[in-house]
């Protein structure tokens, strides 16, 4: 059970927020040294150039080894001018309709674990038989252990990558994990993690400390434990399935957690909006926008139009309407929510959303009484898993 007074939060805030800040300035070997601006990869671009001339690439992976570099490739997408698959399931129609349509030898694949051991990247590699000696088309990312990935290159003559065993899964994107696929896409890793301690300068301090301390008190007194996340930004969804895993993993123990839900809108004004307003008191809403204008405006010049009063406006007026009404109807209910405003699709951008729910998850963890870096649970389903294929 979790006993915490509500007026210790405040205090305990800062001095949860001086130990994150000593372990990335002291360059301890934790998991938040990812922010560090001293970070050391264990890879060079330079010894990734050969593998640039691959127009096609296919990442193998599960969870937090595969959903960052998603996210990249979903929010920087119009950047991105290569060909992109992604294989984070056991869909054998999936792998059948690749091998139709792709030369294998002309894909340049990524193959991601950290424990080196998931049984379903395993199987996805074994399904598009990649694993051979001497192979220039692949490259894999694991622990420098004595696992089956990390031995199978040593024995094949792989490229490796060692993933640093003191970075978890779900917060690696900003690690050899997340940046090798990025450099590999064309996406300027310089860039991506510029700002990403934007959110521990002072003028953003404030803003973190009032939504963690906001978060864990929903967490703690009020359960309002269904984190719906509305989405109005198309380019976030998969940024937004990388946030519910490391929300979901990292606070959902001692019989507590968010249950985090993406609700693409305005799709769902039309399926879901009844529950949100006039349902259970159960939910905390992060919205997520756009500033943005459509570069085209409706031209409805018949008369037959007037009523519907769209005529010269742009799409995205009339999303940021709907935005708006929304709020307008969370207001009036008392229902409580938050705006994250997106400026532009740039690495900048992403870097910092990374980095900041990163950050917020932790405190948020911390002051809790939670440990966000484990995952017990999920350990305990592949045991059970492992020995029901033997």
């Amino acid at each position: 059970m979790i006993n915490i007074k509500k007026k210790n939060f405040s205090l305990k805030f800062k001095k949860v927020f001086d130990e994150i800040i000593n372990d990335i300035n002291f360059k301890k070997k934790k998991t938040i040294s990812i922010l560090s601006k001293d970070y050391k990869f264990n890879f060079k671009t330079k010894e990734l150039k050969r593998f640039k001339k691959f127009k096609t690439i296919a990442l193998i992976g599960m969870g937090g080894s595969i959903l960052g570099a998603e996210a990249i490739s979903n929010f920087l997408g119009k950047k991105i001018k290569k060909k992109v698959y992604f294989f984070n399931d056991l869909n054998e129609n999936k792998i059948s309709n690749f091998k139709k349509k792709e030369n294998i030898s002309s894909v340049l694949f990524l193959i991601i674990s950290k424990s080196g051991n998931t049984i379903e990247t395993l199987a996805n590699a074994f399904s598009l038989n990649l694993l051979k000696k001497n192979s220039n088309n692949v490259i894999i990312i694991s622990e420098r252990k004595n696992n089956l990935l990390f031995n199978i290159s040593r024995n094949l003559n792989l490229f490796h990558i060692d993933h640093k065993d003191y970075v978890g899964g779900r917060y690696s994107v900003l690690s050899e994990v997340g940046i090798v696929p990025a450099y590999l896409m064309g996406v300027n890793i310089t860039n991506l993690r510029k700002k990403i301690r934007d959110c521990l300068n002072k003028s953003n301090k404030v803003f973190l400390k009032y939504n963690s301390i906001k978060m864990a008190e929903l967490l703690i007194f009020k359960r309002n434990n269904n984190l719906i996340f509305l989405n109005y930004v198309p380019e976030l969804e998969k940024f937004l399935y990388w946030c519910q895993q490391l929300i979901a993993e990292s606070l959902g123990k001692k019989n507590k957690g968010f249950l985090p839900v993406v609700s693409n809108v305005p799709k769902d004004h039309h399926s879901l909006l009844q529950l949100y307003l006039d349902g259970p008191r159960d939910k905390f809403f992060s919205i997520f926008s756009f500033e943005n204008k459509s570069k085209n405006k409706l031209n409805l010049k018949s008369k037959i139009y007037k009523k519907i009063n769209l005529n010269k406006k742009r799409l995205s007026t009339i999303k940021n309407a709907q935005k708006n009404a929304l709020i307008k109807a969370f207001k009036k209910n008392k229902i409580p929510f938050r705006e994250f405003k997106i400026k532009k699709l740039n690495e900048e951008t992403l870097g910092k959303l990374f980095s900041y729910f990163i950050v917020e998850t932790i405190l948020i963890g911390k002051l809790v009484g939670i440990n966000p870096f484990n995952q017990p649970a999920v350990e305990e389903v592949k045991v059970f898993t492992k020995k029901l294929l033997k």
